[in-house]
């Protein structure tokens, strides 16, 4: 039964959001509300309440910090230089565009925020994408992957709701994660290294000049 109840509350709470009836942070707290009442929680929601801020206010701080932080490294430019130097080294060869893609991704994907990796990544390399025909499928799943591998970050979102709803420590469970998370690097370099062979097969290496390729 609260099962069915938590399904049917995520679907009523997606419509009224992607229907714009409510804005998302009302119906964050109207809809909880509201099913938590048809449940018959009523009168626990208080205590509830309380000891849900309590176990996520850390994890709330820490992503505030993050997000706060990473934000600013970027508009500092922060990963400008490293941006610079990947698309010098990789010029027009297929196979070192889209491990650039990877390494570039990885170190974004610092910063724990998918949306960031995507945006800063994409702004860099798309062009040259598409100036030497590689498919953006390629970029995109190197930038899938790579998510994938970086939301094991402390400060990303899904690790630290993931301990959250565990109730574990999040830096001891981060330590557990640590091997599994260089494996995934690995990973991802070495699927980068497979597609980008692959795509250089089929293109051949494209001669750019020095400014086509900073540009």
């Amino acid at each position: 039964m609260l099962t069915l109840l938590s399904y049917t509350m995520i679907v009523c709470f997606m419509y009224l959001v992607m229907s714009k009836r409510l804005s998302p942070l009302v119906a964050l707290i109207l809809v909880p509300v509201a099913f938590a009442s048809l449940g018959g929680f009523a009168t626990q929601l208080g205590p509830m309440m309380f000891d849900g801020v309590k176990m996520l206010a850390p994890t709330g701080i820490m992503l505030t910090f993050a997000i706060l932080y990473f934000c600013m490294m970027t508009d500092a430019g922060l990963f400008n230089p490293l941006i610079k130097l990947i698309l010098k080294c990789v010029k027009g060869d297929p196979l070192k565009i889209v491990i650039g893609s990877a390494v570039l991704g990885i170190c974004v994907g610092l910063d724990g925020d998918g949306a960031t990796t995507y945006i800063i990544t994409t702004a860099a390399l798309l062009p040259l994408y598409r100036r030497t025909g590689m498919s953006l499928q390629v970029l995109a799943t190197v930038l899938l992957l790579t998510n994938g591998v970086m939301n094991i970050l402390p400060w990303a979102g899904p690790f630290s709701r993931a301990a959250s709803a565990m109730h574990v420590d999040i830096t001891e469970l981060f330590i557990e994660m640590l091997p599994l998370m260089i494996a995934g690097v690995g990973w991802v370099i070495f699927a980068a290294f497979y597609l980008g062979r692959r795509e250089r097969r089929r293109l051949g290496v494209v001669q750019l000049d020095h400014d086509e390729v900073m540009s």
